[in-house]
């Protein structure tokens, strides 16, 4: 793995001589003698003057005696940055991430074991957003999530060293199962096994970016350890012939309801689609997915998000209440419709669905005649080959 690490350590030490200036002596200058030489060294990782220095990484490290202060402040200001010493008083850092871009002043005074003091100082500038990349991703840490949900990277700048940026991510699971990424283009990195999560594992993320040049330049500034924890299986099977869906937990089936899926002018994806995100109630407007003023639903109840482009599986209060199409016919605009009341508030099945589906569950749609979704609309990298997965990995 490609790693360099930004904010050389800068070793800054004040020795007898500094210490005692008005009275010092040519004898001084040019022999030290054997208590400068045991003077504690102050070590503050980011070089005084230095521009792109980590904002993981910086602190302050003694040798040869302890910490006694030690303050950190935005360079120019009074404004404290709080840190803490090492039970061992060997070592300080900052209590929060530092700032991207942002200048800042570390003091510190040390002593050895005879008293004697030493001191150090520097002005230091963090790497900043230009020069920097984060990957924004998903699943939350401590989250518990469905069978079917990747990790997801998304980039907010192009990635060209792929691989090196693909080695400072790691995803391992309790279940043993083989996780490998795939990039979808140069901003979007996911993380699979071969089949879905095994339930009830603990699947562990630790990001190691920090340093790492994505590209020309550009580092990046993400250390950190994510858990989750993959709950029951639960795989939906939508039928777009018979109108219904087959709702398996953990290899029972639990329940058939019924459905209405894509009309026949704007049909529903068939494939594997991973629940991204839940919403009690949400606006759909048929102008933001390419659907001009067709509808504009303001309150649309229950709905769960399958792809980026704007399919749902939602509940549907404002069909016919005279001719239902729930079980008979598709109706929608390509979303999966289930019946439902305004306000979200009855005792309906696309309640009863929303109450029991986690974030990450899989929906999957057959016998439509559409084509099948895209492995990366959305989180449904599940529609790709496991050899066409693999290939698209940088490692």
């Amino acid at each position: 793995m490609v790693r360099r690490t930004l904010g050389a350590w800068a070793v800054l030490v004040v020795g007898s001589l500094t210490l005692t200036a008005c009275g010092g002596s040519a004898k001084a200058d040019n022999d030290k003698g054997p208590a400068e030489d045991s003077a504690a060294r102050i070590t503050i990782s980011a070089k005084d003057g230095s521009t792109g220095a980590s904002i993981n990484a910086t602190g302050v490290k003694v040798s040869g005696g302890e910490l006694t202060e030690v303050k950190m402040t935005l360079a120019g200001t009074e404004q404290a940055v709080p840190g803490a010493l090492s039970a061992d008083n060997k070592a300080w850092k900052p209590k929060e991430q530092l700032e991207r871009g942002t200048k800042y002043q570390i003091s510190a005074i040390a002593k050895n074991t005879d008293g004697r003091t030493s001191a150090a100082n520097s002005i230091f500038t963090t790497v900043t957003t230009a020069n920097s990349f984060i990957g924004t991703y998903t699943p939350d840490d401590g989250s518990t999530v469905g069978v079917g949900m990747p990790v997801s990277f998304t980039f907010d700048k192009a990635i060209t060293d792929k691989k090196a940026v693909q080695s400072g991510i790691t995803v391992s699971s309790s279940s043993g199962q083989k996780v490998v990424g795939h990039w979808f283009g140069a901003q979007r990195l996911d993380f699979r096994p071969e089949e879905y999560w095994k339930a009830g594992s603990e699947v562990t993320m630790k990001i190691d970016l920090d340093g790492v040049e994505g590209a020309k330049g550009i580092h990046g500034v993400q250390d950190r350890t994510v858990r989750f924890t993959v709950g029951r299986s639960q795989v939906s099977t939508v039928d777009a012939g018979t109108q219904t869906m087959t709702v398996v937990r953990d290899g029972k089936t639990i329940r058939t309801i019924p459905i209405s899926a894509g009309s026949p002018e704007n049909t529903t994806y068939n494939g594997q689609m991973v629940v991204s995100e839940k919403f009690v109630q949400t606006r759909m407007n048929g102008s933001t997915v390419g659907f001009g003023g067709e509808y504009d639903i303001p309150d649309v109840p229950h709905a769960m998000r399958l792809t980026t482009s704007g399919t749902f599986i939602h509940g549907n209060y404002w069909y016919a209440k005279g001719n239902p199409p729930f079980g008979r016919q598709g109706t929608s605009h390509g979303c999966v419709g289930l019946q439902d009341v305004q306000g979200a508030q009855g005792d309906t099945p696309a309640k009863w669905f929303y109450d029991n589906t986690l974030i990450g569950d899989v929906v999957t749609v057959k016998n439509s005649p559409d084509k099948t979704v895209a492995p990366d609309n959305g989180l449904n990298g599940w529609n790709m080959p496991w050899s066409a997965w693999t290939a698209g990995s940088a490692l």
